[in-house]
């Protein structure tokens, strides 16, 4: 797959981006990271690994939706409070957990709104001459509950970037997507001028990331260019796969 992304410019200096310093959290019984340093700042990273590595948690602690009991969550500096924030937008695995209007059309309005301000009817005008621009003009007054899992996958797609945050982070994107639905996003990926953090088990959407982290049991088990980390996973995967040694255990299934 030959899709590039562009490249997007952080600030040269030691605050750009994400500083993950110390983080320790758990959920319930669940031990999902402990004393995890990162520092984010590639404009495209990669998230890999089995189910329950923490992928998730991670995308949910920079989001704001987690607050470690332990360490701080820093963007350009300064500490991220773990309040949700506009510079940052969330696509969550099932859209169903997102989209909270019944038709397309309200939903864009609300991320247009919260992005352009303004009135209703000028939000209304903004959703149309976008969604016209994308050729789907005729979703505007299509009823959520009427589209399909991809459809609606889509439909959060479409609210992010109407909504037009700094950061996007972006869990399992691919999952509910056909193969079209799949091209068409990576390549609007590769071309959005945001910071891209985006978790997923289809290897070859982050192969050609300038970053790529392998989670493991909530520790970063690899981190580097998305070809020499997603050949490793993969190089491992299948020797697990030869030794019979599959393990829910192994996994870390309960890390998220």
């Amino acid at each position: 797959m030959e899709l590039k992304a562009m490249t997007v410019n952080l600030p040269d200096n030691g605050s750009a981006g994400w500083q993950l310093q110390g983080i320790a959290l758990r959920r319930g019984q669940t031990q999902v990271f402990s004393d995890l340093h990162l520092q984010l700042r590639e404009a495209r990273i990669g998230l890999i690994g089995h189910n329950g590595a923490g992928k998730t948690s991670l995308l949910r602690l920079l989001a704001g939706l987690e607050q470690p009991q332990q360490g701080q969550v820093l963007w350009q500096g300064q500490v991220h409070d773990g309040a949700p924030s506009r510079r940052v937008g969330l696509m969550f695995q099932n859209p169903d957990d997102q989209i909270i209007f019944p038709t397309v059309q309200e939903e864009l309005q609300l991320s247009w709104q919260s992005a352009h301000g303004g009135s209703r009817k000028q939000a209304l005008a903004g959703v149309l001459e976008f969604l016209q621009q994308r050729g789907l003009a005729h979703w505007a007054q299509r009823a959520v509950g009427s589209l399909s899992q991809g459809q609606r996958q889509w439909v959060c797609w479409l609210a992010m970037q109407v909504a037009q945050p700094q950061v996007l982070l972006l869990d399992e994107p691919f999952a509910s997507l056909d193969l079209p639905g799949q091209l068409r996003l990576a390549a609007d990926i590769a071309a959005c001028p945001q910071q891209v953090l985006l978790s997923t088990h289809v290897l070859d959407y982050v192969r050609d990331f300038e970053r790529v982290l392998w989670l493991e049991q909530g520790q970063v088990r690899m981190d580097g260019p998305g070809a020499q980390v997603c050949t490793a996973y993969e190089e491992a995967v299948r020797a697990q796969a030869r030794q019979g040694g599959w393990s829910w255990d192994q996994a870390g299934a309960q890390h998220g």
